[in-house]
């Protein structure tokens, strides 16, 4: 017998998380038995001129029905009619002749119902049945520990069922060594070629010094049950799948949490995760799927790499590419597109909290987002629909080629942008060598439904394309620095709907395109101090709008259905007060075609006089930056992680 040593380090310890309370929402269920996503409208101009909404419709559909079959959840059996097997060191005893006892190596060679109790400190329990055996194994306080191998080996059957017993603990072990049995290679503690599928109400601790805990080369479903991993690489592995319908998982894991990838067939390595408890402190990513990723319903506490703490110190562009090059430690991950719709997830995570390589979709659930990347990225598109959603920590809050927010209450802090539609994938919002004020194609912000509150250092939103507010409300702390805005687009910024209102600085203020069919108004101020009060009344003096602004400010932009054109306005910010009559629906400026100001444009367009600090036609207020260098924008891009440049094992069947 070869032996063939597994890198990996033993991984012991508690998993320390702090606590969600678990959402009281039932399980949706996903009716469509098709996978699709269509997008019926793109955004243009023309139907920006027209004030149309121009959001894209998408959708995200898989036929759960048979995700768990009748067997997987069938925890009954009886004991008399079971094959008993008890193990015990030299001393294994079973009295049929399909169980074969060679000392410590117990192989079950047929289908049937087995009832496991007992210890083995050094042996294997192996399942070598004919492909087209069903074989149903039941730990009844079994213990395996093996030193050179897999504890449990499922080398041959069609599907195993392994359920723990009622008030059981089980536990199986792998010591470091895994050694060469077959012409197939092992690397988990439970270690299967055929599909695998776990019930029962017991408890099974796993422990992996090297290696995986639980791995199935074909399907890895669990029906319920409590389990303890401890693994040196993943903790959960199915290669076609892994399907959870319920239980509590507590995982410690050098590299995945929860890992499905099928390099061979791109229908396969999903994950689907109907209910359940879920802790995980893992060194990779948490829950990572090569294909796509469907959550229903569950508590997720999920800490990753050094968790979310260094937002505010990522120091150089070369670090940032170095750590993604080297690996991947996002929250939840799926390498096509993702639909979350309902839970509790509380995410502390070196990389974004939620990733997907294709489409985000959130339509419910309440989420605490804690990264030291993005809170949501999507390199398609990421959209919104309902939930409650506070990013405390983030580089930027939401990002994807296209943002869609129809619902849900948003709560975003970010080091960088709030909200940022830009291309490419995770972390470059922009392409290398791309001229950041040329529009990029497909990209834009949609904005229809819902509460959003930026509070961001760089852009609070900012469009690589367009941006379409026609319903929600927006409220908006943007950057104190000349070198950001609160408002940053590329194409065209309609409003026809909603609230928006925001504060920032004034240096490369923008305002919204006079195509709107919003009322709009747009001021800059001598400097303000954080934490002042800005109040928008009529001239019967009845308060329309008021916020507190979270930083010191020099411009204010709004937005409101009380805003009309002919009437007159009293703006109070912190110290200053504007007054302001409507000659026409944007006050503050207009917005040339390019969406820049125009040499030595001065008087101000909309209003009825110009005003010191008012901001000069041309959208943008005057601004105080450095000559541009190397195409980038001034205080926007330098340390911009991951800029245009991302590793190639981030592309949806190369999953780290």
């Amino acid at each position: 017998m070869r032996k063939k040593q597994i890198a990996g380090i033993f991984i012991t310890g508690i998993i320390l998380l702090s606590g969600c309370a678990r959402s009281s929402t039932e399980p949706g269920t996903v009716q469509s038995a098709d996978e699709t996503r269509t997008a019926e409208t793109d955004p243009t101009n023309e139907s920006m001129e027209t004030g149309e909404n121009s959001e894209k419709t998408t959708s995200f559909e898989i036929d759960t029905s048979d995700m768990f079959s009748d067997s997987d959840r069938n925890v009954e059996y009886n004991e008399a009619e079971s094959t008993i097997i008890q193990l015990s060191d030299e001393g294994s005893f079973c009295d049929t002749d399909t169980v074969v006892i060679d000392q410590n190596t117990v192989t079950i060679t047929d289908e049937g119902t087995y009832l496991l109790s007992g210890n083995l400190s050094d042996g294997m329990l192996i399942v070598n049945a004919e492909t087209t055996d069903e074989v149903h194994l039941v730990f009844n306080q079994a213990a395996i520990s093996n030193q050179d191998s897999a504890a449990v080996y499922i080398a041959s059957a069609d599907k195993v069922f392994l359920t723990l017993a009622d008030g059981t603990e089980n536990a199986v072990s792998n010591g470091g060594v895994y050694a060469d049995i077959d012409e197939d290679t092992i690397d988990g503690a439970i270690f299967s070629k055929a599909d695998l599928s776990f019930n029962g109400t017991g408890k099974l601790i796993v422990t992996a010094a090297a290696g995986h805990g639980i791995v199935s080369k074909a399907d890895l479903i669990f029906a319920d049950g409590s389990y303890e991993i401890s693994a040196a690489e993943h903790g959960i592995e199915g290669k076609d799948s892994v399907r959870i319908a319920e239980g509590t998982y507590e995982i410690l894991s050098g590299k995945d949490g929860i890992h499905s990838e099928n390099d061979e067939d791109e229908t396969l390595g999903f994950i689907y995760l109907k209910d359940g408890i879920f802790k995980i402190q893992s060194q990779g990513d948490g829950v990572s799927a090569g294909n796509w990723l469907l959550a229903e319903n569950g508590t997720y506490e999920i800490t990753t790499g050094q968790g979310g703490v260094s937002a505010e110190e990522k120091n150089s562009l070369e670090q940032h590419k170095q750590e993604e090059q080297e690996k991947s430690a996002k929250g939840i991950k799926a390498g096509a597109q993702m639909l979350l719709k309902e839970g509790t997830y509380c995410l502390d995570t070196e990389d974004d909290s939620i990733h997907s390589n294709g489409d985000v979709f959130i339509t419910g659930g309440d989420y605490t987002l804690s990264s030291r990347d993005d809170g949501i990225h999507a390199d398609d598109g990421a959209a919104i629909s309902g939930g409650s959603i506070k990013i405390s920590e983030s580089y930027e809050g939401i990002e994807g080629l296209t943002i869609d927010i129809t619902g849900g209450q948003i709560d975003i802090t970010a080091s960088d942008d709030g909200v940022n539609a830009a291309g490419g994938r995770d972390g470059s919002s922009m392409e290398k060598g791309q001229d950041p004020f040329v529009s990029m194609e497909g990209a834009y912000i949609s904005i229809s439904g819902g509460s959003l509150r930026i509070n961001a250092s760089g852009d609070g939103i900012d469009s690589n394309g367009d941006l379409m507010i026609s319903g929600g409300e927006t409220y908006l702390s943007g950057p104190v620095n000349g070198g950001n805005s609160s408002l940053d687009y590329n194409g065209k910024a309609v409003v026809t709907g909603g609230i928006f209102a925001s504060s920032g600085a004034s240096g490369m203020a923008q305002n919204f395109d006079p195509s709107s069919t919003q009322g709009i108004i747009m001021v800059t101020l001598n400097p303000q101090e954080a934490g002042t009060q800005i109040a928008l009344k009529n001239s019967d003096g009845t308060e329309l709008l008021s916020w507190k602004a979270e930083k010191e400010y020099s411009s204010v932009l709004i937005s409101s259905p009380d805003i009309r054109q002919g009437e007159s306005y009293s703006l109070t910010a912190g110290t200053e007060e504007k007054m302001i009559t409507m000659d026409s629906l944007v006050y503050g400026a207009d917005i040339p075609e390019n969406g820049k100001a125009p040499a030595g444009s001065e008087t101000p367009k909309g209003g009825r006089e110009p005003e010191n600090g008012e901001v000069p036609t041309g959208g943008r207020a005057p601004m105080e930056r450095e000559p541009a260098e190397n195409g980038k924008r001034p205080g926007e891009m330098d340390n911009k992680p991951g800029m245009g440049e991302k590793p190639d094992n981030e592309n949806k069947k190369e999953i780290q």
